[in-house]
């Protein structure tokens, strides 16, 4: 099976309260075309979040693609619960095309990714990507989470978490796994919490990831869904505390985000662009100058393909934030002009059509 038959898996981790129903219910209402699935894994207010998205079903997203698995956290129940759902996701005709996750808010996002290396669903389905949501008011207080007794309540609950990990830690180790962020409620927070918290993340992160402010789970779903991280075959690149001791990187703290405009989001705020792209000399130096863009222009993903001098095959590339990856996919037809686009989508502030194109084009 090719990796482009896997089937995509989004993951959404963040506390209770932290907007993760809200963004799913959004995805579901802005599928792209696409058929989802959706599986909710929320322990404690058990059938609340299932119901709230069942009741927003809609043609590409009908009830019967929507599956919750409340008795305990996805990762112990491999075996018993997880893979028969993703099982009978799969089985549905016809098929989803992409299934979304939302996990319980204390799960620990690593043990999960671990769970598609199940030998039963390894090769059918891909991690596309895993999205971190977190409320910008409480991470720039230090709580993380928005209520915190609730959070607590939560965690007493459930027999299978470790009670004593501080809240800190797992909100570190959801950051840690991330492919990009979605800070939350960013109107309450205003300007200069957003900021805090975004100085929080950036302390936090073992890498330099995207954080996108999201007011009312409204994200354009380009900007979270096909990220195509394979985040399975990705796992040692995502540190937990729960596995090694933690040591801090001093982190090259360029974000770019420095400016103090602060807007409403909806789905005008991001922009993409497709830049046509003249032959390259080489993969690894087109590769260097995505991750450019990511770093000078604050560039949120960018997706596409490009020809390379001497090379029959065509070059595809696929970048979140400052992660890129790319290989040669098929080769060239001969009746193809060899001529390389990529789409490359960023907050509307950010967009620079000058600066994107002379960083990718010399």
């Amino acid at each position: 099976m090719s990796n482009l038959e896997k089937l995509p898996v989004t993951v959404i981790t963040g506390f209770l309260g932290a907007g993760k129903t809200t963004l799913v219910r959004h995805l579901m209402q802005n599928p792209q075309g696409k058929r989802l699935a959706v599986v909710v894994n929320e322990f404690g207010d058990v059938g609340v979040d299932g119901e709230i998205l069942k009741s927003c079903a809609i043609p590409e997203c009908p009830a019967e693609n929507i599956m919750e698995l409340a008795n305990g956290c996805i990762c112990c129940t491999v075996a018993d619960d997880f893979i028969p759902t993703i099982e009978a996701l799969m089985a549905l005709e016809p098929r989803p095309e992409h299934i979304i996750i939302e996990t319980s808010g204390l799960a620990l996002p690593k043990p999960l990714l671990k769970a598609f290396d199940w030998p039963d669903i390894r090769s059918k389905i891909t991690v596309d990507g895993v999205i971190a949501l977190a409320d910008a008011e409480a991470v720039a207080d230090g709580r993380f989470a928005t209520d915190v007794a609730k959070v607590d309540a939560q965690r007493e609950a459930d027999d299978s978490l470790d009670h004593e990990t501080p809240l800190s830690e797992v909100f570190e180790d959801q950051i840690a796994c991330a492919d990009i962020i979605l800070l939350t409620k960013p109107d309450l927070a205003g300007p200069d919490g957003v900021q805090r918290a975004k100085a929080v993340i950036a302390e936090e992160s073992p890498r330099s990831i995207p954080v996108v402010e999201v007011a009312e789970g409204a994200v354009d779903p380009r900007v979270v869904l096909g990220l195509e991280a394979a985040a399975e075959d990705d796992i040692d690149a995502r540190p937990s505390h729960h596995e090694s001791h933690h040591h801090h990187h001093d982190h090259d703290h360029h974000h770019g985000h420095d400016h103090d405009h602060h807007h409403d989001h909806d789905h005008d705020d991001f922009h993409s662009v497709i830049i046509e792209l003249p032959e390259q000399t080489d993969a690894a130096d087109f590769a260097a100058r995505v991750e450019r863009l990511a770093k000078e222009q604050n560039i949120l993903r960018v997706k596409g393909y490009a020809a390379v001098e001497g090379k029959p095959m065509r070059l595809l590339v696929q970048a979140v934030g400052t992660r890129v990856r790319h290989q040669f996919d098929r080769p060239w037809q001969p009746d193809e002009n060899r001529q390389g686009r990529v789409v490359v989508i960023a907050e509307q502030a950010n967009v620079n059509l000058d600066a994107i194109r002379s960083v990718l084009i010399d």
